[in-house]
């Protein structure tokens, strides 16, 4: 967020929390992109805050989180001290969650993360919560790479190399008729928290419908090794269009993701090298 929209969001998820016999004297950012992930003092709360016109999007968020949370899922819990809800101020959304101390200091193993994985997996089948499916996530890239306007800094030759990796790539893996669930939609590292209880998800928002594939093709490839009865090719065509997409985010004229158009500019570059090693198998499959 830009300097002066940070403050007032910070002021309002403290005002919201103090409304809620929370003591909020002081905020610490712990991520700042287009949302903010604040952990309120002396409370000890996560507050997540958005613009108020993602206010559906936190709701689905919220019910998400508790629907996992009933199926015993390896999720972050909301805050026990506050109703389950959107609270609303000063134009921005406010929810409320658990705050978990960090704990180890290394890289957690890729069996442990598949296994956290999986069980979250299992959890979301039983909830069966209805959501969109992948491949509207897949066309919100497309229709930023084919706008301009949105995307001023994106060059001529790299926008066709995007739109048409997203064009084939959702084209493959659509016709290759995997099973889909209920999935997390960017279950990448740092949507999961190593924490006393274990690995925890995080950020439900962009939850869909789609092949467990598209899911770890957000992880480490060591990840999807200890992942059972997994589809390898699948995978490697989700890891390809995943780039693509996190790619075109970050050409979004609107996007404030830390350093995002030097990204931007290097995962072009990976792409393009993923694109010349498959060659044209890639859309085929």
């Amino acid at each position: 967020m830009q300097a002066a929209e940070r403050e007032r969001a910070m002021a309002a998820a403290m005002a919201t929390a103090s409304s809620l016999g929370l003591a909020a004297d002081d905020a610490i950012v712990l991520h700042d992109s287009n949302k903010l992930a604040l952990r309120l003092l002396p409370c000890d709360v996560l507050a997540r805050v958005a613009p108020a016109a993602e206010g559906t999007m936190a709701s689905f968020e919220i019910e998400v989180a508790r629907r996992l949370g009933e199926c015993g899922s390896p999720v972050a819990a909301l805050e026990p001290r506050a109703e389950p809800r959107v609270h609303e101020r000063d134009g921005f959304v406010i929810t409320l969650w658990t705050y978990y101390e960090p704990v180890g200091s290394g890289d957690v193993p890729a069996a442990e993360v598949a296994d956290a994985l999986g069980r979250l997996h299992a959890g979301m089948r039983a909830a069966d919560i209805p959501a969109r499916r992948f491949t509207e996530r897949i066309e919100e890239a497309q229709v930023l790479v084919a706008d301009r306007d949105r995307s001023p800094a994106l060059g001529d030759d790299d926008r066709e190399v995007l739109a048409g990796a997203l064009r084939d790539l959702r084209r493959t893996i659509t016709e290759r008729g995997a099973p889909e669930q209920f999935l997390h939609g960017e279950p990448h590292p740092g949507n999961v928290l190593s924490t006393k209880d274990g690995l925890l998800f995080i950020d439900f928002e962009t939850c869909c419908r789609g092949p467990v594939e598209f899911d770890l093709a957000h992880q480490p490839e060591e990840v999807g090794e200890h992942y059972p009865d997994v589809d390898r090719e699948l995978l490697r065509q989700c890891r390809i269009l995943v780039l693509a997409m996190i790619t075109a985010w970050r050409w979004d004229r609107a996007d404030q993701f830390p350093d995002g158009r030097r990204l931007g500019t290097e995962w072009l570059g990976q792409l393009r090298a993923e694109l010349d090693h498959t060659g044209p198998s890639t859309a085929s499959g």
